[in-house]
Formats: C-alpha cells, structure tokens, sequence
C-alpha cells in the first residue's frame, strides 16, 4: 500500500480527501482575510467564529500535515466565490460552508483547546461587538 493511501482521511460523504484537495488550491491567508472582511456580517458570527478556530488551529505547529491539509481545504471552500450553494443566496448561502468548516472542525477538535476558542471569540467580538454568541459551534465541541 502506498503511503498516501495509508493516510486517506476518512470525511463524510459530502466532503471527500479529492474536494477538500481541490478547495485547498484556494486557500490563502489574504484571500481569507478578504473574504471575511467583505462578508463577515452576512455570513454571520458562527461561521467566522468556526474560519477563526479553524485558522488559529492551523497556527499550531504540533498539527500534524494531514490535519492542516483538511483546514486548509475547508478555509479555501470557504474563500471559494462559486460553491454549492451560492454564497449571495438568501438564507442558505453559507449553508454548504458551515457545513465543510464543522467536517474540518470535527477532524481537528482534537486541537481546539480553551486558547484557540479565546483567541477565535477575541477576534469575533473586536469585528461583531461584545454581544456575539458563540454557543452553535462552542456546543458542538462539547
């Protein structure tokens, strides 16, 4: 067996090791930053809080490749203009996108600790105020 094959990541059926490759072809930190800038308040506070925990994961050095390869797959769906579901669309936009950053989040919550949530909420509540809820994503790590 070769060595890519011992290190397939087992992902729901929606997102697979092909897509998350191909998504991380968008992934940059501008690109990031940009996105979030001009759609942070569409998008909503939950899902720049799972791109925040999600970055600030990736920041660490004992995640291993594999791990930063999901991220970094899950953050360029997210910078990607053209998904699934539109991101322009009405109520549903980011749908698709919540749903790739919590595949990536539930692989990596291993290395989601009490620092990289304090860091993703000082982040959240600097752009969105200090009323921001963060309890969706925050339960789902529980």
């Amino acid at each position: 067996m070769e060595d890519s094959e011992e290190n397939l990541i087992h992902l729901p059926e929606t997102i697979n090791e092909e897509i998350l490759k191909q998504h991380s072809e968008h992934y940059s930190e501008d690109g990031l930053w940009h996105k979030i800038k001009k759609y942070a308040k569409k998008a909503g506070s939950s899902v720049v809080y799972a791109v925040l925990i999600l970055y600030f994961v990736l920041q660490k050095e004992e995640v291993p490749k594999k791990d930063k390869a999901i991220i970094i797959g899950a953050l360029g769906y997210f910078i990607l203009p053209f998904d699934l579901i539109p991101d322009m669309a009405a109520g549903v936009g980011y749908a698709d996108d919540i749903g790739a950053l919590l595949a990536a989040i539930v692989q990596v919550a291993m290395y989601i600790d009490d620092d990289v949530k304090q860091q993703a909420r000082a982040k959240l509540t600097d752009w969105f105020g200090d009323d921001v809820d963060t309890s969706d994503i925050d339960n789902k790590l529980a």
